[in-house]
């Protein structure tokens, strides 16, 4: 399995803390999510069948013609390699791994390419990966080339897959709006922004030929019943949205500043400030040292990505561990 944030119990392992005793910036998840209400008394106990208004309610979100519910957006990136055959895949680099590695596992030519080089890259291709807001590095692609992208590989029987999980904060980039033409996919998450990961819940807006293909493949009962009542609540409440979404652009405005004041130079999205470090490991050492989990990306992209702090004691601690950090780069 590929390596991901959140595993604080190997935080702790390796370091001898207790999980308890870290501040876990390692995710990009939304510190504040958003809280569940109380469930019907039948959630844990009936078979969770397809409710109708969850899918309406996130078309509605998102603002994309149809939608269809899957166990996260991980479900969907290990299913849609499996609804084609063998095809020339160019998964823009860096992203987020699972892309790569499951389009790889299924007899598909995959090659990965740097952003700056895919408008080359979509001619020679059947199908292109990209994530829009990018993770790690937080870099956003206009839709009006996204769309052209869709457009080119539709005309050849290919498809656009945009992993827009952390696009809830940069709504102007999104294209689920344009998903119901042949051969765009869109990934959403209610991970990122509404700080629900656990749940395990995200949604696919695509034609409606192919969401009825992969839901299919998926199988029944493929969202919990717990995970549909949740996210119908959340994707209704319009003020804790509103709210939350001014919080966390204030919140990653204040991270990125905070990171410059220390010397670092970084770039990213409301909920992750992403920077290139030639020797990533020492700071990630100095950070575990001080029981600060962030994320370290050893290979391509080589650098660093933190969260947002969950209060003010995480933001004091963290700022107190850059000051050290920079006294010893002096």
């Amino acid at each position: 399995m590929l390596e991901h944030g959140g595993n604080l119990r190997d935080a702790a392992a390796r370091f001898g803390r207790a999980p308890e005793d870290w501040l876990d910036l390692s995710t990009g998840i939304n510190p504040h999510g958003y809280r569940p209400p109380a469930l019907a008394a039948d959630a844990w106990h009936r078979l969770p069948e397809t409710d109708p208004a969850l899918a309406r309610a996130a078309a509605a979100f998102y603002g994309a013609p149809l939608m269809l519910p899957v166990a996260g957006t991980q479900a969907a990136i290990q299913a849609l390699p499996r609804l084609r055959a063998p095809s020339r895949v160019v998964v823009a680099a860096p992203s987020y791994a699972e892309h790569a590695h499951h389009w790889a596992l299924h007899g598909h030519s995959m090659r990965q390419v740097a952003y700056a080089d895919l408008d080359a890259a979509v001619g020679d291709c059947d199908v292109m990966v990209v994530c829009n807001p990018n993770n790690p590095t937080g870099a956003t692609l206009a839709p009006e080339r996204l769309l052209q992208w869709a457009g080119q590989l539709a005309a050849r029987g290919g498809w656009l897959v945009v992993d827009e999980a952390f696009g809830d904060t940069a709504p102007r980039h999104n294209v689920a709006a344009h998903s119901g033409q042949p051969g765009l996919i869109v990934l959403r998450s209610v991970g990122k922004f509404f700080g629900l990961a656990g749940v395990r819940l995200g949604f696919v807006a695509a034609h409606p030929d192919l969401l009825r293909a992969l839901a299919e493949l998926l199988g029944p009962w493929a969202v919990s019943g717990p995970a549909q009542q949740i996210a119908l609540a959340a994707l209704g409440d319009q003020v804790w949205q509103e709210h939350t979404r001014e919080q966390l652009l204030a919140a990653g405005a204040r991270l990125q500043r905070l990171l410059k004041q220390h010397r670092i130079d970084a770039s990213g999205s409301a909920l992750f400030q992403w920077w290139p470090e030639a020797q990533p490991e020492a700071f990630w050492q100095h950070m575990a040292e001080r029981g600060i989990w962030v994320r370290l990306f050893r290979h391509a992209a080589r650098g660093i990505r933190l969260g947002l702090p969950p209060d003010e004691a995480g933001w004091r601690r963290l700022e107190r561990a850059l000051d050290e950090w920079s006294k010893d780069q002096q």
